[in-house]
């Protein structure tokens, strides 16, 4: 907001604008070139300066996270329909793949996410989602733990990276066959020994 703008007055016409083209832009070229790519192509695509990016989007790590706002809005949708299983090993895989499936909207996307859990830093924006991710999946692992299916040892951060790490081999030209025998290596790992499948 401007400093000369009363204090909740509606951003301009044109500040809404080109947060939105930026948006659009950012897509475009984090689908085609992953997490990695040139911020000023963003900028430059959008129509405005580097200067209008970073005032939006001061990191990248902002900018990601405004991306991943409307995805977030998917994976809660996902949630809702699992929470209709009543298995609780079930409903746990169900969520790691929309998990798998959220992690992977843009190659190299992991990367920052496990960088943010790992720093716990509360100014980067990419914190609060992970930490809801992983509560998530804490909430998952829990009832499958009471039901029997998944060791006490296991926890919701380590089916977090786990996804991460199905996310990122499917990102980087894996093939099914190899993304599912991962998925089946972790399971063994995590699940109780006379549930093994």
């Amino acid at each position: 907001m401007n400093a000369t703008e009363p204090r909740g007055r509606k951003p301009r016409a044109d500040v809404q604008r080109n947060r939105a083209a930026l948006l659009e832009a950012a897509q475009r070229h984090f689908l085609r070139d992953g997490v990695g790519t040139s911020l000023e192509a963003v900028a430059k695509e959008a129509g405005v300066g580097p200067g209008t990016l970073y005032r939006h989007f001061p990191t990248r790590e902002a900018l990601l996270a405004a991306l991943l706002q409307a995805r977030t809005a998917e994976l809660v949708a996902r949630r809702e329909d699992i929470a209709d299983i009543d298995d609780a090993g079930a409903a746990l895989t169900q969520w790691l793949r929309a998990m798998e499936e959220y992690l992977s909207a843009y190659s190299g996307l992991p990367e920052p996410l496990m960088a943010a859990t790992r720093a716990q830093d509360p100014d980067n924006p990419l914190t609060v989602p992970c930490d809801e991710l992983i509560a998530t999946t804490d909430a998952y692992v829990g009832a499958a733990q009471r039901a029997g299916y998944v060791r006490p040892s296991v926890t919701g951060y380590d089916l977090f990276l786990a996804a991460c790490s199905v996310a990122w081999i499917t990102g980087n030209g894996a093939t099914a066959e190899s993304v599912d025998r991962l998925r089946a290596l972790i399971a063994h790992g995590y699940r109780e020994p006379e549930i093994r499948a």
